[in-house]
């Protein structure tokens, strides 16, 4: 790749024009998703606000690649500066197409590679040099070629991003819908309550360790917030001795470091002690109600990460004791009528954001590798 990029090719300087820049750092972007930006004064901004992009550059961070903090570069600000954290690919375009050079980048099994490159360093943490990503091999397919391969893979992230975007303009409708009718159009004489008085609730809690397994033996297991996604959790882990459970469409709320993460069980699993699961008392298939609720008592909940012990948490009894005002069934009901709709899209949205990652995810190397043709 030496041949065919340039690595950091514009920092800072004193000759930069913007007296204030927007921010990039390693953690706020993963997987091409930005989480923010910041807004600095130069003079103000961290020392490592020095790097300089521009657009179809790639952006690859230098420390623990296993991560995943990269992403392409598309119609940036003129006064973005991103941390040196990163390292900056500039592709020769003539010869490499740089959608191209991305998905090679992206594959596991190249940011696996440089992660073990990363481990054998000898930083005090994981860590890559620009010449590590010189140093990989490509292969090369015409011009053409590389457009058509960058071409496939990039409608099918296209899709994944306009799906996603539905997804939260209809979570958005769907809390307006639920502040107007329960925060700011709550009736007088509905009753004042604790959260056990509207809800159940189970506390997870852990199987054994060599119940453990990654090749889907047993049932689906969620440890806290690392398994948890957009609306679902992420199968990661099984076992074959649960110890509790949640049931489909059931909320589930991250109980420790940090308490309030919020995702909802798209089958029956089992929840380990970092996760707790709540259904609507009344009615259980009233899950669209239950989790807009309990999101709409995140402040009440996430204060438990302010506990001053070293790792935040929330206790059953903690959720006992959060006061709520319980909306009388009729209403309830009236809700869960009119936003099921927007959730049911949810749902299809995010199985068919589930089918494109993978149908991507087996094309990307049969694509790179050649196993897989396109003309």
């Amino acid at each position: 790749m030496g041949d065919l990029v340039i690595c950091n090719n514009e920092s800072v300087d004193k000759n930069y024009p913007y007296s204030k820049i927007i921010y990039l750092d390693t953690g706020s972007i993963t997987e091409n998703k930005i989480d923010g930006l910041q807004e600095f004064d130069l003079n103000d901004a961290p020392s490592r606000a020095k790097r300089l992009v521009k657009e179809n550059d790639i952006i690859y961070s230098t420390v623990r690649p296993n991560q995943l903090h990269y992403g392409f570069i598309e119609n940036p600000p003129n006064n973005l500066v991103i941390s040196t954290g990163f390292v900056t690919i500039t592709c020769k375009v003539d010869t490499l197409y740089p959608r191209y050079l991305y998905y090679n980048l992206i594959q596991k099994q190249t940011t696996e590679y440089l992660h073990s490159i990363a481990e054998a360093s000898t930083s005090a943490y994981p860590s890559l040099k620009p010449s590590d990503i010189k140093a990989l091999e490509i292969s090369l397919p015409p011009l053409p070629e590389q457009k058509a391969i960058a071409s496939i893979l990039s409608s099918l992230d296209d899709k994944i991003e306009l799906l996603h975007r539905q997804n939260e303009t209809l979570e958005k409708m769907t809390e307006t819908l639920f502040r107007k009718w329960f925060v700011e159009k709550a009736e007088e004489d509905w009753e004042e309550g604790k959260l056990g008085d509207e809800f159940n609730f189970i506390m997870g809690s852990s199987p054994p360790g060599e119940s453990y397994n990654e090749e889907g033996v047993g049932i689906p297991m969620y440890q806290g917030n690392a398994d948890f996604g957009f609306r679902f959790p992420t199968n990661r882990v099984f076992t074959t001795d649960p110890k509790r459970f949640a049931e489909k469409y059931d909320t589930l709320i991250s109980v420790r470091a940090p308490v309030g993460e919020q995702n909802m069980a798209n089958e029956k699993c089992c929840i380990g002690r970092g996760v707790a699961s709540f259904s609507y008392k009344t009615n259980k298939s009233y899950y669209s109600y239950t989790f807009y609720k309990l999101r709409s008592l995140m402040n009440e909940i996430k204060q438990f990460n302010e506990t001053g012990t070293v790792f935040g948490s929330i206790s059953k009894l903690d959720f006992e004791n959060i006061d709520i005002i319980i909306p009388d069934f009729h209403a309830v009901k009236q809700f869960q009528d009119a936003v099921i709709p927007h959730d049911e899209k949810i749902i299809n949205n995010c199985k068919q954001i589930r089918t494109l990652g993978k149908i991507r995810d087996t094309l990307l190397p049969k694509l790179m590798s050649g196993e897989i043709k396109v003309s």
